[in-house]
């Protein structure tokens, strides 16, 4: 419920700080004092539209605070937590208009925006008034509101649950559906991609394995080319071996030995020569048994780079990298795996999905045939009301409509609307284009009376829902909003006595001059305060003995 609510510099208001309790409040005060100040300033904190003309002449800014204890449950906790912001006992909706008439929003002094202000003030706040209705003159609400008063909430949940089964069945075979005609389009293709990919049998880590052993061979055909060019530099270069450095030795160890003897000068040398041959001769088989170890196995090399290169054309044409090769060829074969044995699924899914619609159609029925019987119900309670509050031949009406299938939803088949006729013979129609204002706001009155119990919300906010009756309607007024400020905050803007003394609190609106500028002012009245507010109520703008006495009967 509200709790507080303190305005600075909203039009007459410069600064005003007010404490509510539970039960019922009567704002009384003359015409013209600024009552409907203080439920414009509400508003605001409640998301209504920012005016510039709402910020109090020569001041930069308006700003409005609304204080509210949430219970356990109540669903604004829950919009909150989605929003990110702490749910906690207390809320303050804060609004802060600029002199242009921008505006900023707060919700536990978190920035917020205007909708979810509104979003926010929907669920604590409702307001009826001759010229603005909101909650009950909503048809949104009417069918959680119907069900409230018939203690439906129970089948209503299995109705919901229901549909969210049905929904999930349905959205299940839709994808196998879509899934199913996509592979069908692409039949030809999978096929194809999945053998060439099959055949290619791509492994993980594949590539850079074969790119490592690519690299080494690589580089072991280089060693042994140099080694090569190295042995055929001490091999001969014809068949008949007649060149080359060993040739060459041998030929210059002949020519030394046809020497004329003696020739001790050149058996050094001839030493020397062999040696030289024997070194030559073990170098060579060193580098031939070099070559044997070092050549790398040219297939090998071939086959590595063939591989390879398959792999990479398989990744380009694919748009996928090497690695992804594996993963792709497993998603097509399943989606060719789907599509053999899509028909089978699809059936299977079909079934499930007209069984959880069929489900859901019985509980809505359900739904639908209680409902048909609690309005029934509603209809004659409220028309037990309306009598005392001189709407005797108003009759409440309350249509429920088949929805196309399209437009069934988690609350059912049927759209749940509220209608009234103020007389009789005329045609039905929605509550705020038959009823006139003060018509309207009894209407709302006596539906809330009935309806009290099951509202969410837990303040409302009456604008002189008195407007055009007096005496016994008046009391009659009175007492239902009494009735109803049992179970739920009850503010009311009001012009008569009868309603007034009912007010566990009594505010008086005045407007007086400070210095050279009007100021409206809101004092809470002691009893004998409020004894003669509602004397001057009574008598007008002369007080008398008699109005006292009749004010000290209405109290009583």
């Amino acid at each position: 419920m509200l709790t507080s609510l303190a305005i600075r510099d909203v039009v007459l208001i410069e600064r005003l700080d007010l404490s509510l309790g539970a039960g019922l409040t009567v704002l009384t005060g003359e015409t013209g004092a600024g009552k409907s100040i203080l439920l414009d300033s509400l508003g605001l904190a409640l998301g209504q539209r920012a005016e510039a003309g709402m910020v109090r002449n020569g001041q930069a800014q308006a700003s409005v605070a609304a204080c509210f204890h949430l219970p356990p449950e109540h669903p604004a906790r829950l919009l909150l937590t989605e929003q990110g912001i702490g749910a906690e006992d207390e809320l303050v909706l804060r609004r802060v208009v600029q002199a242009d008439g921008r505006s900023r929003a707060f919700a536990n002094d978190e920035p917020v925006g205007v909708t979810l202000l509104k979003r926010l003030g929907a669920l604590l706040v409702e307001v009826q008034g001759q010229h603005d209705q909101v909650g009950l003159a909503d048809p949104s609400t009417h069918a959680s509101l119907l069900d409230a008063f018939g203690g439906l909430e129970s089948r209503r949940g299995k109705v919901a649950e229901a549909f969210r089964g049905w929904r999930a069945a349905d959205r299940a075979l839709r994808e196998a559906q879509e899934a199913i005609a996509q592979a069908q389009r692409d039949e030809e293709w999978l096929r194809h991609a999945v053998e060439e990919l099959s055949l290619l049998a791509p492994v993980e880590g594949e590539e850079d394995a074969l790119a490592a052993e690519r690299q080494t061979m690589q580089q072991g055909e280089r060693r042994a080319e140099a080694v090569a060019a190295s042995l055929a530099e001490l091999q001969p270069r014809d068949r008949r071996g007649s060149t080359g450095p060993a040739a060459a030795l041998r030929a210059a160890a002949r020519a030394l030995e046809r020497l004329p003897a003696p020739n001790e000068e050149a058996t050094p040398i001839l030493a020397a020569l062999g040696a030289a041959q024997d070194a030559l001769a073990e170098a060579e088989g060193l580098l031939e048994r070099l070559t044997s170890e070092l050549g790398p196995d040219p297939r090998r090399l071939e086959v590595v780079e063939e591989r390879l290169f398959a792999l990479r054309a398989a990744s380009r044409k694919h748009a996928v990298a090497v690695v992804e090769l594996p993963g792709l060829l497993q998603d097509l074969s399943a989606r060719l795996a789907a599509l053999d044995a899509g028909a089978e699924r699809a059936a299977a899914l079909e079934s499930a999905a007209a069984a959880a619609r069929a489900g859901y159609v019985r509980e809505a029925s359900a739904l639908t045939e209680a409902r048909t019987t609690a309005a029934r119900k509603l209809e004659k309670a409220v028309a037990g009301e309306l009598a005392p509050l001189k709407l005797e031949r108003a009759r409440l009406h309350i249509a429920l409509e088949p929805r196309d299938e399209r437009a069934w939803a988690a609350d059912g088949q049927d759209r749940v609307t509220f209608l009234v006729s103020t007389n009789p013979g005329q045609k039905p129609g929605q509550l705020e284009k038959i009823a006139s204002g003060g018509e309207l706001s009894r209407l709302m009155l006596a539906l809330k009376v009935v309806l009290a119990r099951g509202s969410p919300v837990p303040t409302l906010v009456f604008d002189e829902v008195d407007s055009g009756i007096g005496g016994a309607t008046a009391a009659a007024v009175g007492e239902r909003l009494a009735r109803v400020a049992e179970r739920l905050q009850v503010l009311v803007v009001t012009h008569s006595p009868q309603v007034a003394a009912r007010g566990a609190q009594h505010w008086r609106v005045a407007k007086g001059v400070r210095g050279d500028r009007a100021e409206t002012r809101v004092e809470a009245l002691d009893p004998a305060a409020r004894r003669e507010e509602l004397a001057r109520m009574l008598a007008g703008e002369t007080v008398t003995e008699a109005a006292r006495a009749a004010a000290d009967s209405l109290l009583r």
